[in-house]
């Protein structure tokens, strides 16, 4: 596959070619061999790295954080041994099997060898490091600790993925269990029932209400199905257009965090995750005030950043964070009055760390004890569903059998 590409030798000098290669990341590798650094290429098959980025941004995020956890911890262990990171990042890039994480690195890569600072060079992928990892690197580099800080930044992602993770899992028996039920119901909607509504006809015989009900349902599925996915199409629309939408936002995360019981997992959850970015952060000697901007974009609750852009207030007033936490009903006072007597020590940092960890615990915890709670849960719900529609269609059968023997 032939590659057309624009870079600079040794000493500055532009070069226009072509190069045959298997994929860009190939390309790009033969030219730094040959002395060049490639700005830019393309050609059958050749990937972007911008567009890469925008890709892996789409997709799920749980992939990405493992991903980056991988990739941090191997840095960290890289460049303590003395390894350049221009060095450590071809180590990466020729044991890394995911295409588009290769073609990233190579990016990195370049743009190490072209002069920028590793932190400078991750700012051209936003869809594969967030402004939290930039700024971590950033630090590092500036204090001279690049290696404790990219196995720091590796602690904290693998703890974000392992979170994740953990609600997948906790998730997935479950949503097995509704998805398989839903699908009998249907089936026996559309297939078994109308065999019964024949038999009901041949019998003429009056129906119990239950029956009627059923038997009207089936006939609206069977008659009007098109309707229904026109319906449901439109409805799954519309909301997902009016979630988009900033009041439409704003309204989901305040649903989320108010709705009983599960309302307060939700809300432990995201006070834990700021607590150990805030915490990362603030260990990491990145300033208060960036700290905090840094944990707001990371934030995807409206009204926890809300409440992050109200203790950066406060700080810029000269004021406690503490005193925003402590006013506020979306903390625990148990985590505002530990930050209190942080600030007062001096330690907020490594609270906040202790802090998220103590949470995380509780939190998995919470979420076994959950799952062990909803299962039996939907499989009561679900039998009363089977039953409520097998006793509806075999009770005209058990009244016509009385009413039979009765005559007789």
């Amino acid at each position: 596959m032939n590659f057309r590409y624009r870079a600079f030798d040794s000493t500055g000098q532009p070069r226009v070619g072509t190069i045959d290669a298997g994929s860009d990341a190939e390309a790009m590798e033969a030219l730094r061999k040959q002395g060049l650094y490639a700005t830019e290429m393309a050609g059958d098959g050749a990937r972007d790295p911008a567009s890469v980025a925008k890709r892996v941004r789409m997709s799920g995020g749980h992939k990405r954080l493992r991903n980056l956890a991988v990739m941090m911890r191997e840095m960290s262990v890289l460049v303590s041994s003395g390894t350049p990171v221009v060095q450590a990042l071809q180590a990466l890039e020729r044991q890394t099997k995911d295409q588009k994480w290769r073609d990233m690195i190579t990016g990195v890569r370049t743009r190490v060898e072209e002069g920028s600072t590793m932190s400078e060079a991750m700012a051209d992928f936003p869809g594969f490091f967030d402004p939290v990892s930039r700024s971590m690197i950033a630090a590092g580099e500036s204090s001279g600790q690049l290696d404790a800080m990219l196995e720091r930044l590796a602690m904290m992602t693998r703890q974000r993925a392992y979170i994740s993770s953990s609600l997948m899992g906790a998730m997935i028996y479950p949503a097995l269990l509704v998805t398989v039920s839903m699908t009998v119901l249907i089936v026996m909607m559309v297939f078994v029932l109308p065999r019964f509504a024949g038999l009901f006809e041949t019998l003429d015989a009056p129906l119990p209400p239950t029956t009627e009900i059923l038997m009207t349902i089936s006939g609206l599925v069977r008659n009007y199905w098109w309707a229904l996915l026109i319906g449901i199409g439109m409805t799954g629309f519309g909301v997902w257009t009016w979630a988009g939408s900033a009041s439409g936002k704003r309204r989901i995360d305040s649903l989320v965090i108010d709705v009983p019981v599960f309302g307060t997992i939700i809300r432990s959850f995201a006070v834990a995750r700021i607590t150990r970015v805030l915490g990362v952060l603030i260990k990491s000697r990145v300033p208060l005030l960036d700290a905090l901007e840094l944990t707001r974009e990371s934030t995807t609750n409206t009204r926890y950043a809300a409440l992050i852009a109200d203790a950066e207030e406060a700080v810029t007033r000269g004021e406690a964070m503490s005193a925003v936490l402590n006013a506020s009903d979306l903390v625990q006072p148990s985590v505002a009055e530990a930050v209190r007597n942080a600030e007062q020590s001096g330690r907020v940092g490594e609270v906040l760390v202790h802090v998220a960890d103590f949470m995380d615990q509780d939190n998995e915890v919470v979420i076994r004890s959950l799952t062990s709670i909803i299962e039996p849960i939907i499989l009561i719900g679900l039998g009363i569903v089977v039953a409520f529609v097998a006793i509806s269609m075999f009770l005209p059968l058990f009244d016509l059998t009385s009413m039979t023997q009765g005559g007789g």
